[in-house]
């Protein structure tokens, strides 16, 4: 994409090499955290710790090695349709909450070999974005594959192919009703 020879490792000792291992995780890891697509989205019953928490929780549980982030929804039952509920804290890769039972949600790093194509043609997009100036020394080139990937400044990052992402993802995602809105309820 920017005219550079391929790369077979990001340990050949070139120059590109080193960009893209200095780059490539980081990368990677904030398109992934910018959408819970759905192939990179977990649930787990968290394992409680033995410590018992110092602050005003009664429990603490581990959170997963492989969490990009913090949880996408903490559940005090494993059961469908259960609601998320919201009074727990964390605290350095540790879930603090008064529930003898946590299960959560969560965004983690899938391998590269289960990345649908769509997203490897964002990520391949992105990459150029950010390794064209160190690899080519031609900003216009990294502004131009930003905006294929990202779409225009006022979208936010949400366009481009960002977009098609988001859209091919959320395409095969079964619709979410609203089981409970205290407000409208009020009304009727």
């Amino acid at each position: 994409m920017l005219g550079a020879a391929p790369l077979s490792s990001f340990a050949t000792g070139t120059d590109e090499a080193q960009v893209a291992d200095r780059l490539y995780d980081d990368i990677r890891d904030t398109i992934l955290m910018q959408y819970p697509f759905s192939w990179s989205v977990k649930k787990v019953k968290l394992a409680q710790l033995a410590s018992t928490p110092i602050n005003e929780w009664k429990y603490t549980y581990a959170l997963p090695g492989d969490i990009l982030g913090n949880p996408k929804a903490v559940f005090n039952v494993g059961a469908v349709a259960a609601q998320p509920v919201r009074d727990f804290e964390i605290y350095n890769l540790g879930l603090f909450t008064n529930y003898e039972d946590v299960w959560i949600d969560y965004q983690f790093r899938p391998t590269e070999a289960t990345f649908p194509p769509y997203f490897v043609r964002l990520l391949k997009t992105a990459l150029a974005a950010e390794f064209a100036e160190p690899v080519t020394d031609q900003i216009t080139k990294g502004d131009y594959y930003h905006q294929k990937a990202y779409g225009a400044p006022a979208e936010n990052m949400r366009g481009g192919l960002m977009r098609v992402a988001i859209n091919i993802d959320g395409a095969d995602r079964p619709a979410q009703t609203i089981q409970e809105f205290p407000i409208s309820d009020i009304r009727f």
